[in-house]
């Protein structure tokens, strides 16, 4: 893994200490309902099924969503066993992962 996803999944981790984190399907999807989620990630290897849900949910609710990493690396970052969906109610904190991930460019995935 890269430095920058390093910085992800820590900044992550540190949301989910502060309290700023909601994790599994029913708590996510209340948040987007109520409008307290900022950023929702799914996991890379999470099903279609799961991935068209949350891409048309954030879609209706104005919420940016991310797909990355896998589930054992997400549950790992909040302290948790594998998780397939997160989201993070804070502003701060969604803008700082989200910013983590656009300053890759294409040359670093390269192997």
């Amino acid at each position: 893994m890269t430095t920058k996803k390093h910085k992800a999944l820590s900044l992550l981790g540190m949301a989910m200490r502060a309290g700023k984190v909601v994790t599994g399907d029913d708590t996510v999807l209340k948040a987007l309902r109520q409008g307290k989620a900022r950023l929702v990630l799914v996991a890379g290897d999470a099903s279609d099924n799961t991935k068209k849900k949350y891409r048309d949910k954030c879609a209706t609710y104005g919420t940016r969503l991310l797909e990355a990493f896998d589930r054992t690396a997400l549950g790992e970052a909040i302290g948790k066993p594998d998780r397939v969906i997160v989201a993070v109610a804070d502003a701060g904190f969604a803008s700082s992962i989200e910013r983590s991930f656009s300053e890759f460019s294409e040359v670093e995935y390269i192997e």
